[in-house]
């Protein structure tokens, strides 16, 4: 049995990234954990009942002191560290949450590989290779907390940065895939080192010559309306939101702002959206890793005028019968996967957008 004190994070996560796991879960009063396939399990080898000194131990280890200041201040850490094994070798970035439970210190790690899988290697839908096409507008990413949202953009990004010539600029909270010079030029800033938030970067990003812009996260109106003049002034902007569908997103969206602005505000997403993808990863059959489902809306003239009207419930239908332009329902993503022997029916079920619809779609 491991003394708590000798209780490496490190050590904790390199055994996650030989095991595959995705997360690494350490707070007082319970042994290490890791999520495997979706499934919460322990982390294996004789790890002990972590005590709240040897938590707080773990995270203070990870911070600078102008980091301890501020968690001790807020009590949340958001931060992003390379592991490497007993050889120097890295294994992987790591994504850390740093937070209190019970009035005590705990963490969550997510593991992110240090290769950038592609769009085929990783088994997304094929128009997620017609995102890289456009040349301005925006592209959102939505989906629940732990979805591959990041792991997809990244996929999109690094396609991007192969195949044009151009300047790649990410604004993130932490940073995450580490993107390297190809055809493209990247410069990524994180938030809390090398920027002091999302609102001063997006506001200095536009006087960076950029082409590409990723904007972490979506978190208020005045970053939205930020990344949406710049889809509006020649640039290709990517973000996420955490809804679980289009319909969703646009609702979102519009309820971000004051009513009298809904009118103007749908004018110009019609104007400047171009995709919206949501996403869930569901567990295969085999118990083998995770498939990822996709809803997908491309914003052909006929949704944009949808949109402009603000008539978003009509969305659905023209994602159920958009099959040509590369669009499918979260439904159709699921149905296929059963249909193909990837997942189970009631696996299917459980992750279903409209579940009678889907129910029907399997009857026939």
């Amino acid at each position: 049995m491991v003394n708590p004190s000798e209780v490496s994070i490190h050590k904790l996560i390199e055994i996650g990234f030989y095991e595959r796991a995705s997360d690494i879960f350490v707070k007082a009063h319970s042994i290490p954990m890791m999520r495997q396939h979706s499934k919460m399990v322990p982390v294996p080898g004789e790890w002990p009942v972590m005590d709240e000194a040897n938590t707080t131990r773990i995270n203070h280890d990870l911070m600078t002191d102008r980091q301890r200041r501020k968690y001790e201040e807020h009590w949340e850490m958001d931060l992003a560290f390379e592991v490497s094994n007993n050889e120097g070798k890295q294994l992987c970035r790591v994504r850390a949450n740093l937070h209190r439970q019970k009035g005590s210190d705990a963490i969550v790690c997510r593991i992110i590989p240090l290769d950038i899988l592609s769009i085929d290697d990783l088994g997304l839908h094929p128009t997620l290779k017609k995102l890289g096409d456009p040349r301005m507008g925006l592209i959102l990413f939505t989906g629940p907390t732990g979805s591959g949202k990041t792991t997809s953009l990244a996929a999109v990004l690094d396609m991007i940065n192969i195949n044009r010539s151009c300047h790649i600029v990410t604004i993130e909270d932490p940073l995450e895939f580490v993107h390297r010079d190809k055809m493209s030029y990247v410069t990524q800033r994180e938030v809390g080192i090398d920027t002091e938030d999302f609102m001063p970067a997006m506001r200095a990003v536009l006087r960076e010559a950029p082409d590409v812009i990723l904007v972490g996260e979506m978190r208020d109106a005045t970053t939205f309306q930020t990344s949406l003049q710049a889809g509006e002034t020649g640039h290709l902007v990517f973000s996420t939101v955490h809804t679980s569908s289009a319909y969703e997103t646009m609702d979102r969206i519009i309820n971000m702002f004051p009513p009298h602005e809904k009118d103007h505000l749908c004018m110009r997403l019609a104007n400047s959206l171009r995709f919206i993808v949501s996403q869930k990863l569901v567990p295969r059959a085999d118990g083998n890793g995770r498939v990822c489902a996709m809803e997908i809306l491309v914003c052909t003239p006929t949704v944009s005028k949808k949109i402009e009207d603000a008539q978003f419930s009509d969305l659905y239908d023209l994602m159920n019968e958009g099959d040509f332009w590369g669009m499918q329902t979260m439904n159709q993503s699921l149905y296929k996967f059963v249909k193909a022997g990837v997942i189970d029916e009631q696996t299917a079920l459980n992750y279903a957008g409209v579940q009678s619809e889907l129910k029907q779609m399997l009857r026939r």
